[in-house]
């Protein structure tokens, strides 16, 4: 397509408001037809990039790693019949990360010339030095070959900033339109696209080209019952994903049905954004006035797009090195599952319980070629048939669980934000016997049917939480009978894995997707995935929400 046709179909995008801003909406308002643009080619990165290594290495540092960062937003919020904004963003410049008398430093410039790097680096150098005057000891980083000139992109088959904004607008409108012929009452459905062109080097003789994508449609149905004054709401089934717009296009065989009664359907690799939402609307108003839930030990059965918020918070976030050691604790704190925790070998869940944690997943949303430390991703294991047997580290923490190289979950949001270690994806691997979802139905004698993620809680060190969700269903001997609601369960971390009775086989796993994690002190966005098939947990706790006291 050329420049234009793509601003003639992009006539909506003209004079559209830029809401306020969504965390991954960062960066400078810009021209739509700039999305478009091709931004620096790899000869002059790599010798922008040698600029900062050789002004860092002279000035002092005895390591030196650069990244240079152009990322491209896109967001489209619609309410009903009406587009509410639309947003396209780029940013653009460099982080130069150094070693200098054992301390890091680091600086960040968006002045990306050949002075305006080495200014960066000579800062980043001049802060390290200066922090080593408070330095306990040294840094040590992990070993780490270099990989010379070497790229990686997210496969995907259609750039989502390519199609035009019409194409894009008339696919919400039309879903909005679709919910409220079923019966919403109010209706919000958008769209988020990122871009991330990343350029990484480093005095260990890295160059890495990175081009990746993510993308996130969703939506929110409320359904109103004027007579009553009762109002129910039900949000999208989608997930954020690693993937082109060719996520968009329904294919039959990423459709994944419920247990039978439920009318719950999920999806892998592709989405169907108009069929979600009729059933969202329909759902909705069916929660106005079906029953509501007896508080009581209940088998759980619980579908992996609510499975993977309760991944994310009980394990995913527990097991980050730097939050066990108690160097981060902002966003629900620290950790309980402490080194000196895991040396109790107390089981973290049944033998059920095998979670790893991967950056190479195809279509997730943390899977890139190279993490923001040049380190090739892996897959590794965290939880052994219930046993903790790892954490989630980078080049400076390894020597700490006295490994020799990072995991590769290092990560910065932007250029002018320093990397840190970041959570990868982490998902519960699907059992290994042929089991369907009505299967794992039929041998729950009394339990709940749950998807779709809610509201949730979770104490500082990771270990108490409660968990809502979207839809929940009865089960009474082996069979799903009606719709519930003002369903959520409590417990704590290692009761809920220990309660882990079984898994669904590989044809019903699926990804969760956490767009925007928060962790750190400034704030930095994450993008993770969470795989799981649909799992069942034995005698949890379930209240009522919607139960008074007194």
């Amino acid at each position: 397509m050329n420049r234009r046709d793509f601003v003639g179909l992009a006539g909506l995008g003209a004079g559209a408001l830029l809401l306020p801003s969504f965390p991954s909406l960062a960066g400078e308002p810009v021209d739509i037809a700039r999305l478009l643009e091709p931004g620096a080619d790899t000869v002059l990165k790599k010798r922008l990039a040698d600029v900062a290594l050789n002004t860092a290495k002279s000035a002092g540092a005895t390591y030196a790693d650069v990244r240079i960062q152009r990322t491209l937003n896109q967001s489209i919020f619609t309410r009903e019949k009406q587009v509410q904004g639309i947003g396209n963003a780029e940013s653009y410049g460099v982080g130069v990360r150094v070693i200098a008398s054992g301390t890091w430093g680091f600086a960040s410039t968006n002045d990306v010339s050949d002075a305006g790097i080495a200014k960066a680096a000579r800062q980043a150098v001049a802060i390290a030095k200066a922090n080593a005057k408070v330095q306990k000891e040294p840094v040590q980083l992990a070993p780490q070959k270099g990989y010379g000139e070497v790229s990686w992109k997210t496969p995907i088959k259609q750039n989502a900033l390519e199609v035009p904004i019409k194409e894009k607008v008339d696919l919400l409108l039309n879903a909005n339109a679709v919910a409220l012929d079923n019966g919403a009452s109010f209706v919000n459905s958008l769209l988020f696209q990122i871009n991330e062109q990343k350029y990484f080097a480093s005095t260990d003789g890295s160059y890495i080209d990175q081009d990746i994508h993510r993308i996130y449609p969703t939506f929110g149905v409320t359904v109103v019952d004027r007579a009553s004054g009762k109002f129910r709401t039900r949000q999208s089934m989608s997930s954020p994903m690693g993937l082109g717009y060719e996520y968009l296009t329904p294919q039959a065989a990423d459709k994944v049905a419920g247990p039978a009664g439920s009318d719950i359907i999920g999806y892998k690799n592709s989405y169907d954004m108009l069929e979600d939402i009729a059933r969202a609307a329909k759902q909705a108003k069916q929660k106005i006035t079906c029953k509501s839930v007896t508080p009581g030990k209940y088998d759980l059965v619980l579908d992996p797009h609510h499975l993977g918020l309760t991944i994310h918070e009980s394990v995913g976030h527990p097991l980050e090195l730097d939050r066990v050691l108690g160097y981060e604790a902002n966003y629900a704190g620290t950790s309980f599952a402490t080194l000196e925790w895991k040396a109790k070998n107390i089981p973290y869940g049944s033998k059920q319980v095998n979670i790893v944690a991967d950056k190479l997943q195809p279509g997730s949303l943390g899977a890139v070629g190279y993490d923001d430390e040049g380190v090739k991703t892996k897959e590794w294991n965290l939880i052994d048939q219930g046993k903790l047997v790892g954490y989630e580290k980078i080049r400076d923490q390894a020597h700490i669980v006295g490994q020799k190289e990072s995991d590769g979950c290092c990560y910065s949001q932007s250029w002018r934000d320093v990397q840190f270690q970041r959570m990868p994806n982490v998902s519960l691997r699907p059992g290994t016997t042929k089991k369907s979802v009505d299967e794992l139905v039929s041998g729950v004698d009394k339990g709940i049917y749950i998807a779709g993620n809610g509201s949730f809680s979770i104490d500082q060190q990771r270990y108490n939480f409660q968990f809502g969700g979207q839809v929940f269903y009865a089960i009474e001997k082996g069979k799903i009978t009606e719709m519930l609601e003002d369903v959520a369960y409590q417990a704590n971390t290692l009761e809920f894995w220990g309660a882990c009775a079984g898994s669904c086989d590989a044809s019903d796993y699926r990804l969760f997707g956490a767009f925007n994690d928060g962790k750190g002190q400034p704030s930095q966005s994450s993008a993770v995935s969470h795989g799981s098939a649909t799992t069942r947990f034995n005698g949890v706790n379930v209240i009522n929400t919607a139960r008074k006291i007194g």
